[in-house]
């Protein structure tokens, strides 16, 4: 019902950066996006999240990014942005990007993910 394709994924020496693209498709006009997020999963480890911002501009951050990623959106184009700055080995997982949004008709909250992108650092 509500579909995200990420992209910019790839390969960046530690201290690059690069810029990952969320393509929003919904189904039905009535679906409303309350939040936009950038989640991460390094192998071995658990899914984490890396920024979100909500349909009012609220935005979060880990603790981890805050100084390096901005997460923005532009509504025109139903996109979201995740831009990656100073990035470090550590920062390699798959991205993935979710929305939180609700079915205006029905009144329930639903969530979708992403397919993922692969972010690499390495030198």
């Amino acid at each position: 019902q509500v579909q995200l394709v990420e992209s910019g994924g790839g390969l960046v020496q530690p201290g690059g950066s690069l810029r990952l693209s969320c393509a929003v498709s919904k189904s039905k006009s009535i679906f409303s996006i309350n939040a936009m997020g950038w989640y991460r999963q390094a192998p071995g480890k658990q899914r984490e999240l890396v920024a979100r911002i909500t349909s009012g501009g609220t935005i979060n951050s880990a603790d981890s990014v805050k100084g390096r990623f901005f997460i923005s959106r532009d509504n025109a184009k139903n996109t979201v942005y995740l831009q990656m700055n100073s990035l470090k080995p550590e920062d390699t997982a798959v991205y993935y990007c979710n929305a939180a949004y609700t079915d205006r008709s029905m009144g329930v909250l639903f969530g979708s993910w992403g397919q993922g992108t692969q972010v690499t650092v390495s030198s």
